[in-house]
């Protein structure tokens, strides 16, 4: 009769794994890795890679003279995610980009949506107190519900970290707002050096006053990016309007401002977002003016970069701020934060303009 063998699913290195673990209670003492090596025999690049593992998920710790001991509760950390709003493409790509970071370093990430309003970012920053998450990431666009947000959780003793808009207390990351500005102001002086012979009749600036000073300057930086190029324009030709970061909201004010100058030809938009740049476009579509306008967005969102695509698109660039960069880069802030390491105050991120010849 023919002996069968019953197959065991096992994973060699997670087997490893857990040898190398179950010494460490056993012995309940530090140790080299000189030590855990020869006592499981096995290789000492595998042990070495597997206690830094323990070590980053918490199972154990590494004090300064090398040696390794086990953590007696190994807790997980928990980060509170404040996203700007599920509605806002941008502020997605954030929130998947930073639940993937989190997920890969072991981190359990808290998300409460802020949905764009400063009354459901402040309950929100209440219910991350009340949760004893670790550490809060905070994303709301209202500078005003800023510093109620922060004396929440620095009373809470949590180090906080905001995206984009300054909060006291709190470490920055987000983009060199007043670069971004300037480079898509430059990018749309080009265009009009090389379509329109350097010839502008109005700048207009889709801004988000709400957001402070800070954002704001993008479109300062963009005004002026546009005067290094394009000389002489007179200031009256430089015109903000509130677009709040918001589709609709843009596409209307950008009609009404096309219905009462209905014969001027050469019209620069820099906008805050891509958002309200494609609020922009949707305007300039609905009144057959594509020929007339050139825009610039920030973000890189995948509608804008779809709009870039298309024939003879308003939309002729945009700001690239590298979102995909987000996450690690904020779950390793706070890490930093947690382990009492230095942390700068203001974290810029890297960023690219994208032009839509850069797209054929």
């Amino acid at each position: 009769m023919q002996k069968t063998t019953k197959r065991l699913y096992l994973i060699p290195v997670l087997s490893k794994a857990l040898d190398i673990l179950e010494l460490m209670q056993a012995e309940n003492q530090p140790m080299t890795l000189e030590a855990v090596h020869r006592q499981t025999r096995i290789s000492k690049t595998t042990v070495y890679r597997v206690l830094k593992t323990f070590v980053h998920r918490g199972y154990l710790s590494q004090s300064p003279d090398g040696l390794y001991r086990q953590v007696t509760r190994p807790t997980k950390m928990r980060f509170g995610f404040g996203s700007q709003s599920a509605d806002m493409p941008f502020s997605v790509e954030v929130t998947e980009s930073l639940k993937d970071a989190a997920a890969n370093v072991g981190v359990d990430l808290v998300i409460l949506d802020n949905c764009y309003d400063a009354a459901t970012a402040i309950r929100n920053a209440e219910e991350f107190v009340k949760s004893r998450v670790d550490v809060v990431i905070e994303f709301q666009v209202e500078q005003d519900a800023a510093p109620v947000i922060a004396d929440k959780i620095a009373a809470a003793k949590i180090p906080m970290i905001a995206i984009d808009i300054p909060h006291p207390h709190a470490t920055f990351f987000g983009v060199d707002n007043y670069r971004v500005g300037f480079e898509a102001g430059a990018a749309l002086a080009e265009h009009a050096v090389k379509q329109w012979g350097g010839k502008v009749d109005w700048i207009i600036g889709l801004e988000i006053p709400e957001a402070g000073l800070l954002v704001q300057s993008r479109i300062t930086g963009a005004f002026e990016g546009i005067k290094s190029l394009v000389a002489d324009i007179p200031v009256e030709c430089f015109v903000r309007i509130d677009g709040r970061g918001m589709r609709e909201k843009s596409r209307k004010l950008i009609s009404d401002f096309l219905e009462r100058h209905p014969k001027d030809r050469r019209i620069l938009i820099a906008a805050s977002n891509d958002t309200s740049a494609l609020g922009a476009v949707d305007a300039v579509r609905q009144h057959g003016r594509e020929r007339h306008v050139a825009i610039v967005g920030q973000d890189c969102i995948a509608d804008a970069v779809a709009e870039m695509r298309k024939d003879k698109s308003p939309l002729i660039g945009t700001v690239s701020h590298e979102t995909n960069s987000y996450g690690p880069s904020l779950i390793h802030l706070g890490l930093a934060l947690l382990r009492g390491q230095h942390v700068p105050p203001y974290n810029y991120v890297d960023h690219k303009l994208v032009m839509r010849e850069s797209l054929k």
